[in-house]
């Protein structure tokens, strides 16, 4: 077992894959505890606490639990993975349903690499969106005690 992790660091392309995903994972970790500017995080933990298991609780603990990410502490990634699994089943959806994305699918390795990309170019683009509908419910709910209007 040792021997099998010792071999993985002696090959350069496997090496840098496994240092670039753990770099990526520490990225990660921080930016899951960066909070989002703005934000007043005890005013937004006494928001959820007070609203004692009311559905805006509850949909952010499910959201918690199914993507790893935590809209209760509003970080830098709170969104967690939910971005790139909601865009993987869209673009599961539409091949089947628009010819041409099932045609470039039906070119082999270098179709389904096309529909990769097009799945991350989704995932940014859901970012977005939740991430503006995230921002604007905390501005309604007061949370936000910055002024970016100027």
């Amino acid at each position: 077992m040792f021997r099998a992790f010792i071999n993985v660091f002696r090959i350069p392309d496997l090496r840098n894959k496994v240092l670039f995903t753990l770099l990526m994972l520490a990225v990660y970790r921080v930016g899951f505890y960066v909070p989002l500017p703005g934000v007043n995080q005890d005013r937004l933990a006494r928001h959820f606490q007070q609203s004692g298991g009311g559905a805006t609780e509850q949909a952010a603990e499910l959201f918690a639990m199914f993507t790893g990410g935590d809209l209760g502490q509003s970080t830098l990634f709170g969104l967690g993975i939910m971005p790139y699994i909601s865009s993987s089943i869209i673009f599961q959806i539409l091949v089947t349903v628009v010819p041409a994305l099932e045609k470039i699918q039906k070119e082999g390795e270098s179709g389904r690499r096309k529909i990769m990309e097009y799945t991350r170019y989704g995932t940014v683009a859901l970012c977005f969106i939740q991430s503006f509908f995230w921002v604007g419910y905390l501005t309604r709910s007061g949370l936000v005690t910055v002024d970016f209007a100027g």
